[in-house]
């Protein structure tokens, strides 16, 4: 018997099915389908991993969609041909587009899909259509089950729509009156003469599925499992059956099962025909775009070398535009060329990046800033003859004007041919808990209480523990249930996202190739396919991604100039400045782009960078694939001389001269594959990425044999061979290649070069850059202030939106350095923005900027009248004590704000005042703001002055630091009286001493390459200190010190050179200092 399942509905329809695509798919083969098709609710988003699947495992993948008309019955839609998917891909986006205009006038939910039975009928050419007649009846559209006289009038009107591409849908799942459905199924098909075909209106690709799908709809409708009992599937029949009991369902039918696979032979159309065409090029009149790129090119190449172009590079040149001729990409250079010309036009910093940095094109182009004369690029890494898959130039913006670009790119190819790609965005194990906690209908107290006890890193196996600690026994019904739907739902798509900055731009309609959705952000819209289905189906896109380094450098670049420094730009920064050297060599990188990590600042002083590809080399080396390969240690001693350095021959030796025998890029690991073993570029190329997929050991076998077979007939031996091999495989689950290393690079020696000459200018650029980096503003500020930079309050007459510099003369603070002659110089200090206050919208702190260039603000009532305050911003002000200059303490600043804007009925401060003590505060409030008074002396009366913790306190709650003092130098005797000490003494202690130590908590680390270890930051008022926590010691810990603020670390230290570290036997809570959470977690 032969049988097609044309009704399928995958996870991707959202919370209504319970299978991945391939899940599907891999079972309809091994079922021995003829096919199988993909008809998710009104969406194409998981076709492109059907198809993948489908291509596979070698059956036939047919793509539709399940459309629920607003005036018309459900119908299932299937593709016959290239103009059918063209129609669906259009229809689709017409319904989004409908949704939208129709979300402005009514509660249309996000993501919605309007169509009526006329936008169906106009884009129905190339597909065939189905009516579900089940469905029609759970619908109520029948008149009754005898006569079915309405259900007839809905099929034919499908009919005239569709003609004779209609079938009416069967579809029984042992719901006890099956038999009696398929006669009146039967009836409808002879009453509109409309062919019957079997399908299974499948859900989930096996019965297991069923605990999930039934979670998911109480997801979906809002409820829980018992409370949308009348909603869920009478039972768990809606999967895949196998063949004979599909012909034992439809014994009376056995035409319509015969049916599904003749319709399955109709629908012709495979995603491999799709024909992807970049957008033509604006090139001048009478010159091809071959000819225009070439031109650009060797301009850009005159310009670079003014001197002459190198030999070496000319042939690169010719040989990487020869390459981009023969596989046709010269519009796609060009697009990255305009855009990048665009934003250096508009000022905007950007720099590409990636494997684009391998093109000696690029950099004529101005596209990247790595010269491939310093950096021997394999241009096979970018672009391959042998891959035929797109190049993908990734290109850095400005974090906060990277818009303008986005924007650029719509009006230059207009919103029908532009798009963003589309982010799937997964549940993880925390979305996963909260949703299905509340399914399985536990009270909202306790799904926080577990979602509570989550960790970073946790995976589902690790639940049942969690539970635990929540209070809930991981043995009881409720709690076995949930453990096993969350490790099911985790990794399911829960809805489309944005990508980062994916654009895809075709010649012609964007809409004839996918599907194209309203984001969720005004102004942009996205396609239903994601980066890695892009990759499939080789469609080329340009990543325009936000740097929030670029920013910071931009406007450390301004603050310069505007204190009085030198204009500088990207290029005009001096180069090999032997004192930021120094400064990194010390690791000393707060803030410094790319190494200031804790795994970085422990690799600094070991490596000791003296010269720029120094930097590259350390932005390579701390990643998992030089550290998986077993390269970072070898490498060190090498430098240090420890280790001898040899090269089996020359042709090796030119590969790995520059990192003294050992690959750390991957480059590198690919050129060896080259030399080593007679690999072709393209060869190599795709060595790496099968060892990207290493678990799948039949992928790899074949290049594996290759690689040690071509070392061997060349004289190598099998030891160095099988080397080569686990370094590759180690580059194949992450490394970075030596063009995106060098291209970091850069950034990495501006920043430390502000850093290093400009402190205050590269401070205050961070704080206006948040949130990015390992550091939040209380020790960025802290750093600076170690460095001499003198910091300034948030003030409402002072402060702009961002940090700026105050400019003071030098005599003002710090001593004048030895052996340099008196001159006049001006000393920046920072004045921290009105952006550190918590809560204190930035439209609110534009428009204090703008009113006291008026004048100075005198009394409160003077500043909410010219800046338009609100209530709860003059508290947010008042809070963070940035009303200072008005007279007014932080206390009374919350009280006049209370006052002046009190709303009706509310005056939570003069709860439990007698009526003498209200008058009395009420006397202190109209003597006058700031004023001197009695008033000011009964207002003390009641409101004493905050005492100094209470102070830092305060600034952490409002703006995340203090300037008064650090939180736990407050309660020091304590401390030592529990045995515990300053970071500072503890980490001068030799190696093996036992230490007690507390801190508040900076970063959590848990990479993936180390084995379970977390490491910790952790600050007091002496200084920082590097927790290292094995997993048996972060798992004795209670869930209060894994998420505590403030933590108490018991350890030995470790010391490794200059680098020493804590090596963790206790944590527990510092429940003396109520701080708020202030870690940026890295797990």
């Amino acid at each position: 018997m032969r049988y097609a399942e044309l009704h399928c509905t995958s996870n991707f329809s959202f919370h209504r099915g319970a299978s991945h695509p391939d899940e599907l798919v891999a079972r309809a083969h091994s079922l021995g389908y003829e096919a199988v098709a993909i008809t998710d609710q009104a969406t194409l988003a998981g076709i492109v991993r059907g198809h993948a699947a489908a291509k596979q495992a070698g059956i036939k993948f047919i793509i539709g969609v399940e459309i629920e008309p607003v005036d018309a019955a459900p119908v299932v839609l299937w593709v016959i041909d290239r103009a059918g998917y063209a129609n669906l891909c259009r229809l689709l986006t017409r319904g989004y587009e409908n949704a939208a205009r129709q979300r402005r006038g009514a509660d249309v939910p996000a993501g919605a899909c309007r169509l009526s039975r006329d936008d169906i009928a106009i884009h129905a050419g190339g597909l065939l259509a189905g009516v579900p007649l089940a469905a029609c009846l759970a619908n109520g559209l029948h008149g009754g089950i005898d006569e079915g006289q309405t259900l007839v009038e809905q099929v034919l009107e499908w009919r005239w729509v569709f003609g004779d591409r209609l079938h009416a849908l069967a579809e029984v799942a042992l719901e006890g009156d099956d038999e009696e459905r398929l006669q009146w199924f039967a009836r409808i098909g002879r009453l509109t003469k409309v062919p019957l075909v079997a399908a299974g209106d499948v859900r989930y690709h096996e019965r297991s599925r069923m605990p999930l799908f039934d979670a998911l709809t109480a997801v979906r409708h809002g409820g829980t499992v018992e409370q949308v009992r009348d909603r869920l599937l009478a039972n768990g029949e809606r999967h895949l059956h196998e063949r004979w009991r599909i012909a034992e369902r439809f014994a009376s039918l056995p035409e319509a099962v015969e049916r599904s696979a003749e319709i399955a032979a109709m629908c012709r159309f495979s995603l491999d025909e799709l024909r992807y065409e970049y957008p033509d090029a604006a090139v001048p009149a009478g010159r091809s775009p071959q000819k225009h790129l070439a031109h650009l090119a060797w301009a850009g190449a005159a310009k670079r070398y003014s001197d002459g172009i190198p030999d070496a590079v000319r042939r690169l040149i010719e040989h990487e535009l020869a390459l981009i001729g023969e596989l046709g990409y010269e519009a796609y250079f060009l697009t990255v060329f305009d855009i990048v010309r665009f934003a250096r036009r508009r000022g905007i910093l950007c720099q590409g990046r990636g494997s684009a940095a391998n093109s000696a094109v690029c950099y004529c182009l101005g596209i990247t800033s790595v010269d491939p004369v310093r950096m021997n690029v394999l241009f096979e890494r970018f672009v391959s003859r042998e891959r035929r898959e797109a190049p993908d130039i990734d290109i850095d913006f400005e974090h906060d004007r990277r818009e303008e670009v986005i924007q650029y790119i719509y009006e230059t190819y207009g919103r029908g041919r532009a798009a963003m790609t589309a982010e799937v965005i997964s549940y993880r194990l925390r979305s996963a808990v909260r949703d299905l906690s509340k399914a399985l209908g536990l009270s909202l107290d306790r799904v926080e209480a577990i979602a509570g006890v989550l960790d970073v890193g946790d995976t589902p196996e690790d639940l049942p523990a969690r539970l635990a600690e929540a209070g809930l026994d991981p043995a009881g019904d409720t709690s076995t249930r949930l453990v096993s739907l969350v490790g099911q739902l985790v990794g399911f798509p829960r809805h489309l996202g944005q990508h980062v900055g994916g654009m895809v731009m075709t010649r012609g309609d964007l809409c004839d190739l996918v599907p194209i959705q309203p984001a969720a952000m005004d102004g942009r819209t996205i396609i239903q396919w994601d980066k890695d289905d892009l990759d499939e189906l080789g469609i080329l896109k340009v990543d325009c991604l936000a740097l929030g380094m670029l920013t910071a450098i931009r406007r450390a670049f301004e603050l310069v100039e505007s204190a009085g420094g030198p204009r500088l730009t990207l290029a005009t920064v001096p180069a090999e400045d032997p004192a930021v050297y120094e400064m990194i060599s010390r690791a000393d990188t707060v803030g410094v782009f790319q190494i200031e990590s804790r795994a970085q600042m422990s690799m600094l002083p070991r490596l000791r960078p003296a010269c720029f590809y120094d930097l590259v080399i350390e932005v390579a080396i701390v990643r998992p694939g030089p550290i998986q390969g077993d390269m970072v240690h070898p490498y060190l001693r090498r430098r240090a001389g420890e280790d001898p350095v040899t090269y089996p021959n020359d042709e090796i030796r030119a590969v790995l001269e520059k990192t003294l025998g050992v690959p750390l890029f991957q480059e590198q690991a690919m050129r060896l594959a080259v030399v080593a073993a007679g690999f072709t570029p393209g060869e190599a190329d795709q060595l790496r990425r099968a060892m990207g997929a290493w678990r799948r050991p039949g992928l790899i076998e074949e290049f594996r044999q290759k690689l040690i077979q071509g070392m061997l007939a060349r004289g190598l031996s099998r030891q160095f061979a099988e080397q080569v091999f686990g370094q590759i495989r180690g580059f194949g689950e992450y490394g970075f290649p030596e063009s995106h290393a060098a291209s970091f690079a850069l950034l990495v020696y501006v920043s430390a070069w502000l850093k290093c000459h400009h402190p205050a200018a590269f401070t205050a650029a961070l704080l206006g850059s948040q949130p990015m980096g390992f550091y939040a503003p209380a020790q960025l500020v802290r750093d600076a202030r170690a460095h001499g930079v003198k910091v300034l309050p948030v003030d409402v007459n002072a402060s702009s939106w961002h940090a700026t510099l105050d400019v003071r003369p030098k005599s003002e603070g710090g001593a004048k350095p030895e052996g340099r002659t008196q001159k006049p110089e001006r000393r920046p200090a920072i004045r921290l923005g009105l952006e550190q206050v918590h809560g204190l919208g930035e439209s609110a702190g534009m428009r204090i900027e703008a009113a006291r260039a008026e004048g100075r603000f005198r009394l409160l009532r003077d500043l909410a009248r010219r800046a338009r305050l609100d209530r709860d911003a003059l508290l947010h002000l008042a809070r963070a004590g940035a009303l200072a200059s008005l007279g007014l303490d932080r206390r009374r600043a919350v009280w006049e704000a209370m006052r002046f804007l009190d709303r009706p009925g509310s005056m939570p401060l003069l709860e439990g005042l007698g009526e003498d003590d209200e008058d009395a505060a009420d006397a202190a409030t109209e003597d006058g703001e700031g004023e001197d008074g009695d008033g000011d002396a009964a207002c003390r009366r009641f409101l004493p002055e905050m005492t100094s913790q209470e102070e830092v306190v305060a600034d952490y709650r409002t703006t995340g630091l203090s300037l008064v003092a650090h939180p736990l130098q407050f309660g020091r005797e304590c401390r030592e009286a529990d045995g515990i000490a300053t970071i500072a003494t503890a980490t001068a202690a030799p190696e093996g001493r036992r230490v007690r130590v507390a801190g508040i908590v900076l970063t959590r680390q848990r990479p993936a390459t180390a084995k379970g270890m977390i490491f910790l930051s952790i600050e007091d008022e002496t200084g920082a200190a590097n927790i290292v926590v094995r997993p048996d010691v972060w798992d004795r810990a209670d869930a209060a010190a894994r998420r505590a603020a403030v933590l108490v670390v018991d350890g030995r230290i470790q010391r490794r050179g200059n680098v020493v570290h804590v090596v963790a036997t206790q944590l527990e809570a510092d429940a003396g200092t109520v701080l708020p959470r202030m870690s940026r977690d890295f797990c």
